[in-house]
């Protein structure tokens, strides 16, 4: 294709560039690609923190797109569906492997309103156990409080974004990021006090031997 084809396929709508891919027009899939790379390599970005795991899970993003094609309703938005699409991929991609969890714990140690939940939370994890205490409160969360907190303080989204994501009203939604932190708080600061009352006793114990 020339120049002036390029720049043809360019000026074409996201539903006309889908209705290209489907027929197996190359370039059309290059202009899915050019138009949201950087909006798929942003979310990635979120999971990882590293450019070029990123780079990777972009890939792998975009392959899933184009095997998932056939299923876009063309009735529907093409950037929002992809871009959920790229989500629930970071996300399954997430749960999956260690790398992306202890990620994940990373963020939830620098939750900005968990403190108004239990005093300090973050103070509560800022030691070499941090990561663990976080990864094993968050395992304990209810599946449909963890999903909501995951969704907002890890990938960022609107609660418009999630309410139709997950197919439910916005006040819903809020409620459900509020208890989940509150509960992931409640439960990080459970196990500090109880890593400290364990240690209060292993103390004494030790002191208890020395005589």
């Amino acid at each position: 294709m020339d120049a002036i084809s390029r720049e043809t396929y360019g000026g074409l709508s996201d539903a006309r560039i889908v209705e290209l891919c489907l027929d197996r027009d190359q370039l059309a899939w290059t202009q899915v690609v050019a138009r949201f790379k950087r909006r798929v390599f942003n979310i990635a970005y979120k999971f990882t923190g590293r450019h070029g795991d990123a780079e990777d899970l972009t890939q792998e993003v975009f392959l899933r797109i184009f095997r998932s094609l056939d299923k876009f309703n063309r009735g529907a938005n093409f950037g929002t569906w992809l871009t959920s699409v790229a989500r629930n991929h970071c996300i399954d991609h997430y749960r999956a492997t260690k790398r992306e969890r202890e990620v994940l714990v990373s963020d939830l140690a620098h939750f900005e309103t968990a403190t108004a939940h239990s005093g300090n939370p973050q103070s509560l994890v800022e030691d070499r156990d941090r990561s663990g205490l976080v990864r094993r409160a968050l395992d304990r969360l209810p599946a449909k409080l963890r999903e909501a907190v995951v969704l907002r303080d890890l990938t960022e989204l609107t609660y418009q974004e999630m309410a139709e994501q997950l197919g439910l009203p916005e006040g819903t939604v809020k409620s459900r990021i509020n208890r989940g932190r509150a509960e992931l708080a409640r439960i990080l600061l459970r196990a500090r006090q109880d890593a400290r009352r364990a240690s209060s006793e292993e103390t004494r114990a030790r002191g208890s031997r020395g005589r």
